[in-house]
């Protein structure tokens, strides 16, 4: 059995993900936290906090690394705001392949493959290159299927359902867009 290290950005995004891997046969699996991006701190707890409740509720460890790190993605980014998924992409998920690399997982994944919202093709590329350069295989399913039944488990799970990406800037994409319809 291939133990799993699945980056996590939050609870509901990880329910359909955790239910799709059990259902290919992935039983070792570990969620884990890493996040820098996402803002202010208040959201940054709620969303460790809905992940704590669903991991326990569905039998999944689970690995935080508890670090707001709003200041570095803010520098980081700063040059190139709309270009900034590409730095938030790599940052988590090199932190997450390194951790599983050191940690004797057989291979990874990430939750942000299940968003309808996120920029699929871009997750694939680093994940794929990180795997290549780690030497540690991206277990990959286009979970987007199951978009909309991992809302409805958490909604039916009770977990805090957010309403942008995570980070300042996502934040400010989802007023304008409310703000232009």
């Amino acid at each position: 059995m291939k133990k799993i290290l699945m980056h996590t950005c939050c609870g509901p995004c990880s329910t359909y993900v955790i239910k799709r891997l059990r259902e290919e046969g992935y039983e070792d699996i570990t969620s884990y936290w890493y996040n820098l991006n996402i803002h202010p701190y208040t959201e940054y707890k709620e969303r460790l906090e809905s992940l704590k409740k669903y991991t326990s509720m569905v039998g999944v460890p689970l690995v935080i690394e508890d670090y707001y790190g709003i200041r570095e993605f803010t520098k980081s980014v700063v040059d190139d705001i709309d270009g900034r998924c590409s730095y938030c992409y790599r940052k988590r998920l090199e932190t997450s392949v390194k951790y599983a690399k050191e940690h004797g997982y057989d291979c990874f994944t990430t939750t942000l493959l299940v968003s309808i919202y996120q920029k699929h093709d871009e997750i694939i590329k680093v994940c794929e290159e990180l795997s290549k350069e780690y030497d540690i295989e991206f277990v990959y399913f286009d979970f987007r299927v199951g978009f909309r039944e991992g809302q409805q488990m958490a909604r039916d799970a009770g977990l805090y359902m957010q309403k942008y990406c995570g980070c300042i800037y996502s934040e400010e994409d989802r007023y304008l867009k409310t703000k232009n319809k």
